[in-house]
């Protein structure tokens, strides 16, 4: 472990936007910290981290951008990595702990709205909802008559991938379709009567969806991989509202297309904005734009979280909501 965080002077504090933020947080760290926003383009960037790299102690950042490996060692003097979002998986997590530096996100305040997002998918994914309504919208209850049976929502068997903060509340919504719960996390979660699976492969065994809540990063890379697709099989459905890196995403698309899994609802991709083609074209696929977090309150909530940590870090030099020890 390297030297714990220092109270910085707020008279001096020096902050790094990395990315775009919600107008709130940018106009907020720009007024309160001056803070200063990292070039997009890489030649830019390259210049501007060679001349002033050294003086920022604090970087304020996004789930889509972190500070990376290169970002992170460019700059020398970071004690703190404030993190809008509560996937933290884009910043080098095993450089700050050994240097020292500070990494927080924003957790809790957005498990309802992404729990809502999944349950969303869930019944849209079963019922056929969205299809339903493209069925509509192009003439074809009029041309081609009824829109063909869907499948039931309630009492099926759901398995959940990661059963943390968001994945607790995803089961609890599910007690109300009558659903029948089993999880696979790294260890048995105390005070909770779902079965345990042993592993994502047994659980995709035991299921009809599949539900991936896991947190994103190196160790969850492909948890959901070929083997689990196809242990899912040809009746099942996976819904993704994590991270498209914990997903196989060039398996899960094989199977898509050939038959071997019943439908999928994506809320996340390995590569976002960009959604593999062969997807667009398919009604058994629900796809959204990364939007598990997005209402007005979580939003606000997730700003003020965000803030209120770069605040703690600098009056302080601890944080709220800390990712590591």
């Amino acid at each position: 472990m390297g030297p714990k965080p220092r109270v910085l002077d707020m008279n001096s504090i020096s902050v790094l936007q990395v990315g775009p933020l919600m107008p709130v947080v940018q106009e907020t760290i720009a007024r309160d910290y001056g803070a200063v926003r990292l070039p997009d383009a890489p030649e830019e960037r390259a210049g501007f981290l060679a001349r002033e790299g050294g003086t920022f102690e604090v970087a304020v950042t996004s789930g889509r951008f972190g500070v990376g490996t290169e970002l992170m060692r460019a700059l020398p003097n970071l004690r703190a990595v404030v993190n809008f979002g509560v996937g933290y998986d884009t910043t080098d997590v095993a450089q700050a702990v050994e240097r020292g530096i500070t990494v927080t996100n924003t957790p809790d305040v957005l498990n309802d709205c992404v729990a809502d997002t999944a349950i969303a998918l869930y019944v849209d994914l079963l019922r056929g909802t969205s299809a339903a309504d493209r069925y509509v919208r192009r003439g074809d209850w009029l041309s081609k008559g009824n829109f063909p049976l869907a499948t039931k929502a309630s009492g099926r068997k759901v398995g959940i991938l990661g059963l943390g903060r968001i994945g607790k509340v995803i089961a609890r919504r599910l007690e109300g379709f009558d659903c029948e719960i089993s999880y696979h996390s790294r260890n048995p979660v105390a005070g909770t009567s779902y079965r345990y699976a042993a592993s994502p492969r047994e659980l995709a065994e035991g299921c009809e969806v599949l539900i991936v809540a896991a947190a994103g990063g190196a160790g969850s890379a492909r948890l959901v991989d070929a083997g689990v697709i196809e242990a899912l099989g040809p009746r099942g459905y996976l819904i993704n509202i994590a991270r498209g890196s914990v997903v196989d995403q060039d398996a899960l698309v094989d199977a898509l297309l050939s038959g071997r899994l019943a439908g999928a609802g994506l809320d996340v991709f390995v590569d976002e904005p960009k959604v593999p083609e062969d997807l667009l074209a398919l009604d058994n696929v629900v796809l959204l734009p990364h939007v598990g977090s997005g209402t007005h309150e979580t939003r606000a909530a997730m700003a003020d979280l965000t803030l209120a940590n770069l605040r703690s870090i600098v009056e302080t030099g601890s944080a709220l909501s800390p990712v590591h020890p």
